[in-house]
């Protein structure tokens, strides 16, 4: 019998187990191997993961910095809208200031003209019934205070052209006659006629009127009646008139034919001074547009019927034809003058009231129509500026800030910032500030 072979580890385990014991090897690589792979896969996973980790806190950082960064910016552009709005605001009270004080002195000027102008109607109404024999001295001295003045003015706005006019051709022989030539008949009747005729009836033309308050309108109207009123009461109601003015005696009834042939001598003597010193020497400055006459300022006009006539005449003809045509309205607006103004103390009177009233008239709708509309014109300006300026404050506040821009309520203080603004702005209403404004234009009108 053979012995057994040497005993073994193997002997002592089964045969699946011996072959798990010969593959060992085997298996034991394969876990690692398996190991090796899964273990590179997550360590692959976690840093993928940690990738999209610090990729989104990066992020969120960025974001969260924006945001303290946008944060800031809103805050600064408030600020800055806030900043803007306080200098609109003081700026607009600082204007109102200005014009409330140029005001003051416009009104003080206005009020100083009004003053005279009725003291100067008074007191003439007080001489022509207590003392007409003063009232070419009143017409005198009344002269030589507006007309250096309006040739002041007119020289300031480049209007000096328009003192070569005849109405102060015609008051310059006014003054002429009663102070140097009494006694010149000739003189008289010129004086008489063209006072009567152009200065007169240029109340209507030029649309003269009583304005108490305006120095020029004023100026105007004293050149154009206070001449016919002078004339009047030396022809009609001045005592003893033939000693003072000497022509009288010689004049008991007036030739027409005589005196429209003195007036039309002394226009054409006045016309051609003004053709040649004015439309010929100066024709360049007045081409250019420096310097207004009343040529062009009526060729310009179109509204008037004497410039709507002057366009149809061809350019060359235009100035021959205006200088033709004045001295055919000189005449016929002498008319009335010579065939019943000089022997009539009553139709004298209820020609200078016709002449009166027209500028009264005029008068009356300067202060309804034209002051009136200028000082609607004004407040509407005001208020439109006022409330476009509170409206683009608040778009501008909410489109850049998201917040409402301070704005002006009732009672209150400027919303968002009542503690910000109220250190430097008044707590005022805009309805307020419109109420003040047109208080302080009316007392302006008034």
């Amino acid at each position: 019998m053979e012995s057994p072979g040497p005993v073994t580890g193997a002997g002592y385990f089964s045969a699946p187990f011996e072959r798990f014991i010969r593959d060992e090897t085997g298996a034991f690589t394969l876990l690692d191997t398996m190991e090796t792979f899964f273990d590179s896969r997550l360590d692959l996973l976690q840093r993928q993961i940690q990738k999209h980790s610090d990729r989104l806190k990066s992020k969120a950082e960025e974001a969260l910095k924006k945001r303290v960064q946008s944060s800031d910016v809103l805050a600064e552009n408030f600020d800055r809208e806030i900043k803007n709005f306080k200098l609109k605001v003081s700026l607009r009270m600082q204007n109102l200031a200005e014009s409330w004080h140029s005001a003051k002195v416009v009104r003080t000027r206005d009020k100083v003209s009004f003053f005279f102008s009725v003291m100067s109607l008074l007191v003439s109404a007080l001489l022509f019934g207590l003392a007409p024999q003063w009232i070419h001295i009143a017409y005198t001295v009344q002269g030589l205070y507006l007309l250096p003045l309006r040739a002041y003015q007119y020289k300031k706005r480049s209007w000096h052209y328009f003192l070569f006019d005849l109405c102060y051709y015609a008051t310059i022989l006014n003054f002429i006659y009663m102070w140097f030539f009494p006694s010149n008949t000739a003189l008289f009747m010129a004086c008489y006629s063209l006072s009567h005729g152009s200065l007169a009836s240029a109340v209507i033309t030029w649309r003269n009127s009583l304005v108490f308050h305006d120095t020029d309108k004023v100026t105007s109207l004293f050149v154009h009646i206070y001449a016919p009123f002078t004339f009047t009461v030396i022809r009609h109601f001045y005592p003893n008139a033939e000693d003072r003015f000497p022509a009288l005696k010689a004049l008991p009834y007036l030739n027409p034919v005589r005196a429209l042939l003195m007036s039309g001598a002394i226009y054409i003597c006045w016309q051609l001074m003004y053709w040649k010193f004015v439309l010929v020497d100066r024709r360049s400055k007045i081409a250019s547009g420096q310097r207004t006459t009343s040529f062009s300022f009526l060729l310009n006009d179109k509204r008037s019927a004497i410039g709507r006539a002057l366009s149809t005449v061809p350019p060359k003809y235009r100035e021959s034809s205006f200088m033709a045509g004045q001295l055919v309205y000189s005449l016929l607006t002498e008319l009335p003058a010579v065939f019943l103004l000089y022997d009539s103390p009553m139709w004298s009177g209820a020609f200078l009231l016709f002449i009166f009233s027209v500028s009264v008239w005029n008068g009356g709708g300067f202060y309804i129509e034209v002051f009136g509309r200028k000082f609607e014109r004004e407040l509407e300006a005001l208020r439109k500026e006022l409330a476009d300026g509170s409206n683009n404050n608040n778009n501008n506040g909410n489109s850049r800030s998201g917040r409402s821009s301070p704005t002006f309520t009732d009672g209150e203080s400027l919303v968002g910032t009542p503690l910000l603004l109220a250190q430097t702005l008044p707590t005022t209403s805009l309805d307020e500030l419109l109420a003040e404004a047109e208080s302080s234009d009316k007392d302006k009108d008034l």
